[in-house]
């Protein structure tokens, strides 16, 4: 019996130098192969192509894309007065956004049909969570988003707020 013990506790002795000694070599090996990758060149800074003296390039607008679930709004909310000041038409294509300028004009396309329309950011919101825009009732209509309420859409602004553009 204590032969038996013995020779277990030798053989745990030695499966724990031969796990030893693999990760010793094997660390070493890494370390060799990492070695002998030649280094990486500098990288060698752009040089400007000469322009014209004082020709700046033309201000670009920031390109907007965002895509996500549409809501619309119509019935009790016509006529009231937007975040724009003027008030809600529901048969106008307008929409409310969160953050984008108001008078902002978008390009929204249903993604399910391929539909797609411009509209003016006039209003603000959704204020529902997981919606990104709430179009009037005649922007779903004409998206064919009316009837189930809800649908994927993406958005990009084709023009800034006239106050924006007056701004620069």
């Amino acid at each position: 019996m204590t032969d038996r013990v013995s020779a277990s506790a030798g053989g745990s002795y030695l499966n724990a130098a031969v796990v030893l000694l693999a990760l010793t070599f094997g660390a070493c090996s890494q370390h060799e192969q990492l070695a002998a990758q030649p280094p990486a060149a500098p990288a060698t800074p752009a040089t400007p192509t000469p322009t014209e003296p004082e020709a700046a390039a033309p201000e670009r607008p920031a390109v907007f894309h965002q895509i996500g679930v549409a809501s619309w709004y119509g019935g009790r909310h016509h006529g009231r007065r937007t975040a724009s000041g003027a008030p809600f038409d529901m048969r106008a294509l307008t929409a409310a956004h969160r953050s984008l300028p108001l008078g902002t004009v978008v390009r929204v396309e249903n993604l399910t049909n391929g539909r797609s329309l411009a509209l003016t950011i006039t209003d603000r919101g959704p204020y529902v969570a997981g919606r990104i825009i709430d179009l009037s009732l005649a922007a779903a209509r004409s998206l064919g988003l009316e009837r189930q309420g809800l649908g994927l859409v993406g958005i990009t602004v084709l023009s800034a707020a006239p106050e924006l553009v007056a701004a620069r």
